[in-house]
């Protein structure tokens, strides 16, 4: 993500989250599948701080397409930042974008991306409106 789309997208939250051994697959370096993981910590921590702990519930988000631009190799150990912006707003859904960086030098782009949230009701399997105080939030950015 440039600098210029960062700059068109309202930033939302920043998660700071260690690289673990364990991240790390046989090549030597963070699996790819982990980037996603790393997103989605960003993502259920903004949600937390939205909702509260626990959003189980009959409705709630869901991902319903997410892509990453593998941008650098990232490697144990290390720490990193992943900022994530608010996109496009829906009536049922936000876009959402993200920018993993180095901890120790924020120049470092591991990796950018983007899921897009549906809002869901859960029984009735299908989408539904975002509830007005994720509305509100979303649109006083």
């Amino acid at each position: 993500m440039s600098s210029h789309s960062e700059q068109a997208h309202k930033s939302l939250y920043v998660s700071r989250q260690t690289i673990r051994w364990g991240d790390m697959d046989a090549f030597g370096h963070v699996n790819n599948t982990i980037y996603f993981r790393f997103m989605e910590q960003c993502r259920i921590e903004w949600l937390e701080e939205v909702f509260g702990p626990t959003i189980a519930g009959e409705e709630g988000p869901v991902i319903v397409n997410a892509h990453c631009n593998f941008r650098r190799q990232m490697k144990y150990p290390a720490s990193i930042v992943v900022q994530m912006f608010a996109g496009h707003l829906g009536r049922t859904s936000v876009e959402t974008t993200y920018v993993i960086r180095d901890a120790g030098d924020e120049q470092i782009i591991y990796a950018d991306g983007s899921a897009k949230i549906v809002w869901v009701d859960f029984k009735k399997e299908k989408s539904m409106a975002l509830p007005d105080s994720l509305r509100h939030l979303l649109t006083s950015l």
